[in-house]
C-alpha cells in the first residue's frame, strides 16, 4: 500500500496531524536553546544559578576553567535567554531567566 491508496481519511489526519506542528522557526528556536543546553560546562553554570545570581568572578571561580572559556558559555546562554545579566561596576552578575529550568531539565534527566 503507498501513500496514494490511504483513504481520505487517513490524509485528513496526517493533514491535522502537520498543521499541529509547531513553526518551522519555532522548531529552530528550540534546536538552538537545546543546543546551548547540551554542554556540560554550560549546564554547571545553570546548576550553580540556581540557588540565584552570582558574578562572573564568582563563577569563573568554581569553575576548572579559564574567564575567557567561562565568558564564552556565559554569552551563549545569554544569546539563548536562558540566563540574564546585570553589570555593576566591570562585572556582570548573571541568574536564570526562569528559575524553573533547573526543575524541568531534571524532569527530562529522570526519563
Amino acid at each position: 500500500m503507498t501513500c496514494k491508496d490511504t483513504s481520505c481519511a487517513n490524509q485528513e489526519k496526517v493533514q491535522k496531524l502537520i498543521s499541529s506542528l509547531p513553526s518551522d522557526d519555532e522548531i529552530e528556536e528550540s534546536y538552538d536553546i537545546l543546543r546551548a543546553l547540551a554542554d556540560p560546562t554550560r549546564l554547571k553554570i545553570l546548576y550553580l544559578l540556581k540557588n540565584g545570581e552570582l558574578c562572573a568572578c564568582e563563577i569563573i571561580e568554581s569553575m576548572d576553567k579559564s574567564q575567557s572559556t567561562i565568558s564564552h558559555h556565559l554569552n551563549i546562554l545569554r544569546k539563548e535567554k536562558i540566563i540574564i545579566g546585570r553589570k555593576e561596576g566591570k562585572w556582570v552578575h548573571y541568574k536564570l531567566k526562569n528559575p524553573e529550568i533547573i526543575d524541568n531539565l531534571n524532569k527530562i534527566f529522570d526519563i
